[in-house]
């Protein structure tokens, strides 16, 4: 009953939206709505820290790191939904949208949810798939929003080169599957149930499973922004509205590296560890070095912060890589760091876009002087983005740096650590040009931020601070969570 509350909460509010014309409501409504998955999402977590699981037959099922995966959504999608009314107000104020279109989005926003969600509690790896096919389909009308001919460019890119990926992680799991059937010998109703595929994983073909893995690896692969199919994601994150974004940047990614995760025990289990470590070092490595030489010459903001997201997903393919439990555990906390970080940043440059007209870094300057509430709040988030203390992606950085070496991939972790260098004097010359440059005499007068959108902010600045200085809240949680995927 649990698991179903957690998916019926926001059909129930899709249901709701469908219902009814647009009103401002309906998007608190949806606030409402994630902040109660977000209370039963800790509920689950609490359960499960014993290792017990909640399962519904062999179609749903909940352990540590599924729990700990409903948070995650949740968090962010709590961000998100708050700006919604605010979102809309603005858009509808400028000519962009309409109210008929305003309620298209609220819906698409939560079946948008209700797959990540589904796709985190599904005991089936097939069932995996689809809702995490599903929510390419709503995201497509999503990036498409504004309905201008670069959203539906980037709409279009987006669509094709994830539904590639997708079909080559379909015919991954296919290949799973029938590995699966001739180590059993026999089809049955738990076949691609997680626990069925994992405890005969010692006796799957090593031949299909190693040609499964690498399907999947790309195919996954591109949901999550990994190189080499990750040219969708700067387009789309650039022309999305700023709540789609980042739900896109902030659990999108990291829901389809979840069930690389899963993938990856398997693989582990079937083939041993060289095959599946090479492969996400690779896929890593690269993603890192794009995302450094992007990173350097950009000009948009909301193309930076996504290209900014194609290098933390890779620096979590290493820390799945090292497939230690002190290296999953940390990049578990990293996937929530990242989250929060890129949800307020990615909110933070939808108001900055609203207010300035443009994204474009050199065409606005001198933030902190003119709108000081807004810059302070982007600028910390900057902070927290490159990894500073005390925030949490410094924690996990370190700890899967370590874990790395621990693991022998010291010679990845020091390629790393050149990018990362680039890459946090790159941001932080962004940074300063955006918050610290010299306002022109054109500019717009200085502007305060509303509150209803400076006290979310603001709060998960300091939960992302208060994850880098108290272990307690999550050690226990992250350290079961990473059990689970260990072969």
């Amino acid at each position: 009953m649990l698991i179903l509350g957690i998916l019926a909460i926001p059909l129930a509010t899709t249901l709701l939206a469908a219902g009814v014309s647009w009103r401002p409501w309906i998007g608190w409504a949806t606030a409402v709505s994630s902040t109660a998955v977000l209370g039963l999402g800790i509920w689950l977590c609490v359960t499960t820290l014993s290792g017990s699981q909640w399962a519904l037959n062999h179609s749903l099922r909940a352990d540590s790191l599924s729990a700990f995966m409903v948070v995650v959504i949740a968090t962010v999608s709590l961000l998100a939904t708050l700006f919604t009314p605010r979102t809309m107000r603005q858009e509808m104020e400028s000519g962009i949208t309409t109210a008929r279109y305003a309620r298209h989005y609220v819906i698409l926003m939560q079946v948008f949810i209700t797959c990540m969600l589904l796709a985190v509690l599904t005991a089936n790896l097939g069932v995996l798939w689809v809702s995490i096919e599903a929510t390419t389909i709503a995201t497509t009308f999503l990036v498409s929003h504004r309905r201008t001919d670069g959203a539906f460019e980037a709409s279009w890119k987006y669509v094709i080169l994830c539904s590639i990926g997708i079909a080559l992680a379909f015919l991954g799991t296919v290949l799973i599957y029938y590995a699966e059937l001739h180590a059993t010998g026999s089809v049955h109703s738990s076949s691609l149930d997680w626990t069925s595929v994992m405890a005969v994983a010692h006796h799957l073909d090593p031949n299909v499973t190693r040609l499964a893995f690498a399907l999947l690896v790309v195919g996954y692969g591109t949901k999550v922004g990994l190189v080499p199919m990750h040219s969708w994601l700067p387009d789309a994150h650039s022309q999305a509205p700023a709540p789609v974004s980042a739900l896109m940047s902030g659990v999108l990614l990291t829901v389809a590296f979840y069930g690389l995760l899963r993938f990856r025990a398997v693989a582990v289990a079937a083939l041993g560890p060289t095959f599946p470590r090479t492969l996400l070092v690779v896929v890593g490595i690269a993603s890192l070095v794009l995302a450094t030489v992007m990173l350097i010459a950009q000009r948009d903001l909301k193309r930076m912060l996504a290209y900014s997201s194609i290098e933390h997903m890779g620096l979590l393919a290493l820390g799945a890589a090292a497939g230690t439990p002190l290296a999953i555990a940390a990049v578990l906390l990293h996937i929530l760091g990242h989250g929060i970080t890129k949800a307020v940043l990615f909110l933070s440059a939808g108001e900055i876009y609203y207010l300035e007209g443009t994204t474009e870094m050199a065409k606005f300057s001198g933030l902190l002087a003119r709108r000081p509430a807004l810059a302070g709040i982007f600028g910390f988030a900057l902070v927290s983005l490159v990894a500073f203390p005390p925030f949490s992606l410094f924690v996990s950085e370190l700890t899967m740096a370590r874990a790395e070496v621990d693991a022998g991939l010291w010679w990845a972790v020091a390629i790393s650590l050149v990018c990362l260098s680039v890459i946090f004097a790159a941001l932080t010359r962004h940074g300063r040009q955006m918050l610290m440059g010299t306002a022109s005499t054109t500019d717009a007068a200085p502007s305060t931020l509303a509150p209803s959108m400076a006290i979310p902010l603001v709060t998960a600045l300091v939960a992302c601070a208060a994850l880098g200085v108290l272990s307690w809240p999550l050690q226990s949680l992250l350290a079961h969570a990473a059990q689970v995927v260990m072969p």
